[in-house]
């Protein structure tokens, strides 16, 4: 983490938050509500790394990924690519940031047009951006593509349906380094691919990582995926992120209640290890967002909620008795009472 302060952010985000109204009536609608999708996120990423964001489903994840490729609008905050903030971004000037941040899809089989050929999918950002490549040049470019993420060139004029799961998720993969990206938001890339085929996917992320200098927003729900693709990981619910730091600090020393259950329930392989850890149940349903716990949003189900819980919002900050301890926990944690707590036992 430290080595990580001394660079310049990639790509800053600043209290970002994405409310949808609740509106009611016909003819004349009035807005009773909102649904806090997003309600102040913020995190670094930095050239070159992978930051993994992790959470239940409905806690936001992937509506911060598509705030960050600009298909949602935020509602308020900042998102800065190299210093400039791309929310205020509009005609060719958000063009060009769009074409240095590109994503892939979680469903192979919904984010490719079932009419168009591969070749035509994977070329389609030469037609927006014709500036990369000459039309002479497209088609070459386009199985150069297919080559470097595992599929055959001759293969341009198939159509989806023809292919597997997980080649219809390297087409999508390919689509999105067409533009030769610096960033790319994988919103759960492999969630809907089988188990066998998910290690095959994430394996050519992180080669074609290393063969392009790619920084990676990577969005999952599968905590082992998680571990083995990231640098640092937040680790998100309700809309918020509650702790963040590297992998090591997050799997091994975990603060927040929230990650503790969140890693208890990882499966381990070992028979023995399983037996001798502790699994932490929490109470009750995730809180609506349209209607979020006052205070720290997690309070309704952790075993540790106080008073002062329910009245103040704990900052995401690094709590003060770990700040100087010889301890493990020296990374941000959104709680009022943190405290380190090995959950997890390593797989022997």
């Amino acid at each position: 983490m430290a080595a990580a302060d001394a660079r310049e952010p990639l790509l800053e985000v600043r209290d970002l938050v994405k409310h949808y109204p609740l509106t009611r009536g016909v003819l004349f609608k009035k807005q009773i509500g909102a649904v806090k999708a997003v309600d102040g996120v913020s995190f670094d990423l930095y050239k070159g790394e992978t930051l993994g964001i992790v959470g239940e489903s409905g806690c936001g994840k992937s509506t911060v990924a598509r705030m960050l490729v600009n298909l949602e609008r935020p509602t308020s905050g900042q998102i800065r690519y190299q210093g400039e903030d791309v929310t205020r971004l509009s005609g060719r000037a958000l063009k060009a940031v769009r074409r240095d941040i590109q994503m892939v899809f979680q469903d192979p089989y919904t984010s490719l047009n079932p009419r168009m050929t591969v070749g035509d999918i994977v070329g389609e950002p030469y037609e927006i951006h014709p500036e990369v490549a000459p039309k002479g040049d497209r088609r070459r470019k386009v199985q150069e593509l297919l080559e470097v993420v595992g599929l055959s060139p001759e293969h341009v004029n198939r159509y989806p349906h023809q292919f597997s799961g997980g080649q219809r998720q390297r087409i999508g993969i390919a689509r999105g380094l067409a533009l030769r990206p610096r960033i790319i938001v994988a919103d759960e890339p492999v969630s809907a691919l089988d188990v066998s085929v998910q290690a095959q996917v994430v394996n050519l992320l992180e080669s074609l990582q290393a063969e392009f200098g790619l920084s990676y927003v990577f969005i999952a729900h599968d905590l082992s995926i998680v571990r083995h693709i990231s640098d640092r990981v937040g680790v998100m619910y309700l809309g918020r992120i509650v702790e963040t730091g590297t992998d090591a600090e997050i799997y091994d020393h975990p603060t927040h209640p929230y990650t503790q259950a969140l890693l208890s329930a990882v499966p381990v392989p070992d028979p023995e290890a399983r037996e001798h850890r502790e699994r932490i149940l929490l109470a009750g349903d995730v809180p609506s967002p349209a209607n979020p716990p006052s205070g720290c949003r997690f309070r309704t189900r952790c075993w540790k909620a106080r008073e002062r819980c329910a009245l103040e919002l704990p900052p995401l900050d690094v709590p003060p008795w770990f700040r100087g301890a010889d301890t493990g926990a020296r990374h941000p944690s959104a709680c009022h009472f943190a405290e380190e707590k090995h959950v997890v036992p390593e797989a022997r």
